[in-house]
Formats: structure tokens, sequence, C-alpha cells
């Protein structure tokens, strides 16, 4: 199971920036890339099979679009169902499809001079640290920076891909994401000083200086399960899931530009109720959860015991009860610090970093996906879940008072934008 990661990042024009010094600029990042992906090679071919890209050096899918409206207009209060005609391709998930480019790409230009770089990469290649590092090469190039970012292909000598036993756990786990129904996405954003409270009221004894992720996702997490236990009028046991980066949980560490989906999952349950646990003790089960992928466990991993591990993980993961929809299921994952906010391909640092809304549908990706604001001291959570309980946790009276809803880009963090020119 393969699917793109999608990211888009909007950037204001430059004051008095011509139509010509617009074009100009997307020369250069257009020739930028081409330099970028001779570095970072697999990512300019084509997805042969679920375990293949063939790297042909065929390029990125690349386009331009024109946009009818201003930046700012659409930032006042972005549609979140409108960031897919950013994008050069479906975010569906639907497996991987042969012949397909691994990197799409759509650079659309505002009436005002602004940009939205929209990327498609598969999932299949890069995890959101190796997305990262591709940025960053991508936008030093673009800069004419003489520091060079050169990516490590190691994944293949960690976890190697001779067997499908990589490939089968994965679609265990990831599969468990999936949920039947239509789905609604929104924007909750966390200020630093809401975080700073949070953090305050999740410390305990056990958990002495939880983290910002760590806080935010147990406080979404007792928020959806109270709205999960009000559409259905009784609770059931809940799961936790949260992407855990490798790559600093080896000994030693992996080098920061080493590429490949390095990644596993941790999971946390609540056999109790909510609000008997509470935020304290559902911050200790994060923390036990992500504390369990160390050192120890990759080596188990990749030695003589992975077959155990894999056995045992998909079971914890499912939980007992999920197959049959005993188990409340809610995924997480973060992208903060992990530096998108830095991409200047020359229009400076960006002034909104987005993921895509989703709607409607049969079948969703019940995933919170956490993301930094530009000030790099807020969170903002893109919450996607069932209609009915987004339609409860969005007037969720003590989640509103940590959290703004949908609020627009212009205004988060330190991102206020007042020039005329703009």
């Amino acid at each position: 199971m393969s699917f793109n990661s999608p990211l888009v990042f909007f950037y204001p024009t430059e004051d008095g920036a011509t139509n010509l010094q617009v074009l100009k600029s997307l020369r250069v990042l257009k020739k930028s890339l081409s330099k970028t992906l001779t570095r970072f090679y697999p990512l300019a071919g084509k997805i042969e099979d679920d375990l293949t890209i063939n790297c042909n050096d065929v390029g990125a899918h690349y386009v331009q679009a024109e946009v009818n409206c201003r930046l700012p207009d659409f930032l006042c209060q972005p549609d979140l169902q409108a960031i897919h005609l950013f994008l050069p391709c479906e975010t569906s998930f639907k497996g991987s499809v042969a012949g397909a480019p691994v990197t799409n790409i759509q650079v659309n230009i505002f009436e005002c001079g602004g940009i939205a770089i929209g990327l498609c990469i598969s999932h299949k290649i890069l995890d959101g640290a190796a997305l990262s590092t591709f940025v960053k090469g991508w936008s030093a190039t673009a800069c004419g920076s003489k520091e060079v970012v050169y990516p490590e292909f190691i994944a293949t000598s960690l976890f190697p891909t001779n067997d499908l036993w990589l490939r089968d756990s994965s679609i265990v786990m990831w599969g468990s994401l999936f949920k039947m129904g239509k789905c609604t996405t929104r924007r909750f954003a966390f200020e630093a000083s809401a975080i700073t409270t949070l953090k305050v009221k999740a410390a305990s004894n056990s958990v002495q200086n939880p983290t910002q992720v760590e806080s935010v996702s147990a406080f979404i997490w007792k928020c959806a399960m109270a709205a999960s236990e009000e559409t259905r009028g009784f609770p059931k046991p809940s799961l936790l899931s949260h992407v855990v980066n490798l790559r600093r949980r080896t000994m030693p560490p992996l080098m920061e530009h080493s590429i490949g989906n390095l990644i596993w999952i941790a999971s946390a349950q609540c056999t109790a109720r909510h609000d008997q646990l509470g935020l304290r003790g559902l911050v200790g089960q994060v923390r036990e959860g992500i504390s369990k992928i160390n050192n120890d466990f990759i080596k188990k991993l990749r030695g003589n015991e992975r077959s155990n591990v894999i056995c045992k993980s998909p079971n914890m993961i499912e939980g007992p009860g999920s197959k049959d929809g005993g188990v409340d299921y809610f995924g997480f994952t973060s992208w903060c610090k992990l530096g998108f906010y830095e991409a200047d391909f020359g229009w400076g640092k960006p002034l909104w970093v987005s993921g895509v809304g989703c709607s409607g549908g049969s079948v969703f990706l019940n995933l919170i996906i956490l993301m930094e604001t530009r000030s790099g001291d807020g969170i903002e959570a893109w919450v996607t879940l069932d209609e009915q309980e987004m339609a409860i946790l969005e007037h969720d009276t003590e989640l509103l008072t940590f959290a703004s809803l949908d609020p627009s880009p212009l205004r988060l963090g330190n991102a206020t934008v007042n020039s005329p020119n703009y």
C-alpha cells in the first residue's frame, strides 16, 4: 500500500515584483529541480510495483497553473477542499499505479504574483523527514547556496527488501488507519501559550515534562473519544497510534539526511473511560507507547527476532475487537520540527505550509497530522474524522478553549501580513 505525501507551500510576492521577474524566478525554480533530482535520483523514476521504483531518469511530473484570485484573498479563509486544486495529482489512497511518476509538482501563480508549490511525492520512497531533506536540497539549489544537500540512501541496508515481510506488515499497520464512512477535515490551531498550559495540565509524576506533541496528541485523543462516545451513546475502548521516526532512536543515530521510510507505528490504549483516565493518564499512555520504539526494538526488527516483533506489532496496533468495530482507532503523525518553514526558493520563507482537506467519500484515512505554525512554537492539527464525530468535535468547548478552528494563516502566530502590495 502506497500513497502520496501532499504538501503545499504558499509564498507572497516580493514588493514591486513584475511579471517578468516572477517568470524568471520560475525558470530558476524548474532548472534547480532538475539539478536536485540528479542527487535524489529515485525521485526522478517511476513506480514499477509494490516493491520497486524504476530509476529511469524520466524526471518529475511538473506543471504550472494560473490561479484566478489573489493569494491573500484565498488565505483569508482557505477552503481546505480547494487546496486539492494546487496539487498535480489525486491524493486518494488507491495504492500503487504502475508507471506513475514518483514525484509530482505543480507551481501555481496567483494574480498578485504569489506562488503556491504543490508537492505529491510517493510515500513509497519518502517519509516526512526524507521529504524535508528533498525540500531543503531543492530550495538550497534554487537559492544558489554553497551548502548542497546530499541524501543518504541507507534504508535498504537497514531493512533489506529481499522478502515481503516489511510490505505485508505495513499493509496491516497502515490498513488499520482506514475507516468506512464519510469524513470531514478541520484545522485546530494551538498557540504557544495554550500548549504551555496543556503541558502543565498534562504533567504528572510519571511524565514530568511532556512534550508539545505528546500533550496536544493526548488532548485531541481525549476530545475525539468524547465525540465518538456522544455519537454512539456509550464508550468503547480506544487505540491511538503515533508514527515514530527511527533515525534518532538507533544507537548511534542515523544521519539526518537518511532517505526512505524509516518509521514505525507506536500505540497507546485507553480501556477505561477517557474522563476517568484524564489528560495526565492519556499522556502517560502516549509516552509509554512511543518509548517502546527504542534501539533494542530496532535491533529486534532488523535481526532474527523480527518475525516475533512483526507478529506482535499488528496485534497490538489493531487491538482486541477492532476488526468487529469494538475499538475506536485514531492515528497521529507529527511533521513538527522538520524544517518545512525554512524552504526559501528565492522568495523568502513560506507564509503557510498546508496539508489537504478531505470530505465525503466512503473510505477515509483516519489520521491526525500535527504541523508546526510559521512561528515555530505553535501546532496546527489537521484532523480528519467521521462527519458526525467532527460535528461534535468542532463545538467542543474544552477543545476551543485551547485551539482556534480553521483560523486564517494570515493571522496565525507571527504570520500577519499587512503589505498593501501583497
